[in-house]
């Protein structure tokens, strides 16, 4: 379950929210400009793939891999963002 609030680069407030399992079938995402629904699956012990859809459209793909040893992980998105633009980003997440 994810709930995320927010405020966009024009100001203006967000909220993005979801319920769903690990088993590659779709669930409703409810705020995002950019998708309609949501699919998990578990790759590895270390690796979750995320994929988003809009009118059953894939439109972004994230893999997240945790660190063997915990204390960091790395989220790569590929896809378009809401208006079509493409992305590419790799973001990593270190524990403090």
């Amino acid at each position: 379950k994810l709930t995320s609030e927010g405020v966009t680069a024009d100001g203006k407030p967000m909220s993005v929210s979801y319920t769903a399992n690990y088993d590659g079938k779709d669930y409703p995402i409810v705020g995002s400009p950019a998708a309609d629904t949501v699919a998990f699956r578990r790759i590895d012990a270390n690796t979750i793939e995320r994929t988003d859809k809009k009118a059953g459209k894939v439109v972004q793909v994230l893999t997240r891999v945790m660190a063997k040893d915990g204390k960091s992980f790395t989220v790569t998105t590929k896809g378009t963002t809401a208006k079509g633009d493409p992305i590419h980003n790799v973001a990593v997440f270190e524990k403090q």
